[in-house]
């Protein structure tokens, strides 16, 4: 059985730090791409980044290119997610997922991924 467990969500002041962790279990972790998504109330969920199974490759919505970086460590089974320079509209819970596939390049799609954690509130205050 997949698990996923995001961590490190919080309160911050505008201009501040956060370092989303989520951690795997039930799947060959280093094979598959891994995505963080947000969600708002009463809005879609919306793709923030992505990295390929191997790290190599890493994805950003234009709304975080530049302030977030998301990478893996597959030794811990972890995919974290750096967010620097936060906005009043970073404001989500955020989700991390794994990949349908294995040794996937990593997607934007929401379609494209299975398992996904129970999320972690993040909230920048202004």
């Amino acid at each position: 059985q997949v698990q996923l467990v995001e961590s490190g969500g919080g309160l911050v002041q505008a201009g501040g730090s956060l370092r989303l962790s989520c951690a795997a279990s039930g799947r060959t972790f280093s094979t598959y791409a891994m995505g963080w998504f947000r969600q708002v109330p009463g809005k879609e969920r919306e793709f923030v980044a992505a990295i390929s199974w191997s790290g190599g490759d890493t994805y950003y919505a234009d709304s975080v290119k530049g302030r977030f970086s998301i990478s893996r460590d597959n030794a811990k089974n972890t995919v974290y997610l750096q967010m620097n320079t936060l906005k009043p509209e970073d404001t989500a819970v955020y989700y991390c997922a794994t990949d349908r596939a294995d040794y996937g390049m990593g997607s934007r799609q929401l379609w494209s991924y299975d398992y996904w954690g129970q999320g972690t509130q993040v909230t920048v205050s202004s």
